[in-house]
């Protein structure tokens, strides 16, 4: 059985690549705002490095290997999100190449300071493969937010970054569907 990757699914993609934030900010601006607004209370964490493809946070699309659902069900048990239906793509780890892929072992930092590389790991689907359950620390820190703390679901769970676009069609949506632009 093949190991899956997940991302959110993009609602209005545009062309037939999902594209880093740098590459947003130089073809469609109007979509660069808006995905950039996410960063806009730590600005500086959009050029935090990644290491072993040398390159900067803007430059990667982001991927998870831990299914969403885990996720969100800690943030409904905080109280922070209502009951949603998780609307997400998946790619085989497969597809991804390895020279252009890592992986980093996210660890949550209030002040988003750039993680050492040691942080950072090979690309390989196996590795892969060993990440796909949340652990026990991530969970609890989602389950425990307050309401006055910023939502980061994903602050504590491990990321695969490619750096550079990746097509639509390689990715499935949560029915098994070929993605399409």
């Amino acid at each position: 059985m093949p190991t899956h990757l997940y991302r959110a699914a993009i609602q209005d993609l545009r062309g037939t690549d999902i594209l880093p934030l740098n590459h947003l900010r130089e073809l469609h601006p109007d979509l660069y705002e808006r995905e950039a607004a996410k960063y806009a209370h730590r600005p500086q964490s959009m050029d935090n490095p990644v290491y072993p493809l040398d390159c900067r946070w803007s430059d990667v699309v982001f991927l998870s290997p831990v299914h969403p659902a885990p996720i969100f069900a800690a943030l409904r048990e905080a109280g922070r999100v209502g009951p949603t239906t998780i609307d997400y793509w998946t790619i085989d780890a497969d597809l991804l190449d390895p020279d252009r892929t890592c992986i980093l072992l996210k660890r949550h930092d209030p002040e988003f300071r750039p993680q050492p590389a040691t942080d950072y790991l090979p690309y390989r689907p196996a590795t892969v493969a060993t990440l796909t359950t949340p652990s026990a620390r991530a969970l609890d820190r989602l389950r425990n937010l307050d309401a006055t703390e910023p939502l980061f679901p994903w602050a504590d769970i491990p990321h695969v970054l490619h750096r550079g676009p990746l097509d639509v069609s390689l990715f499935r949506d949560a029915d098994g569907r070929r993605v399409t632009s």
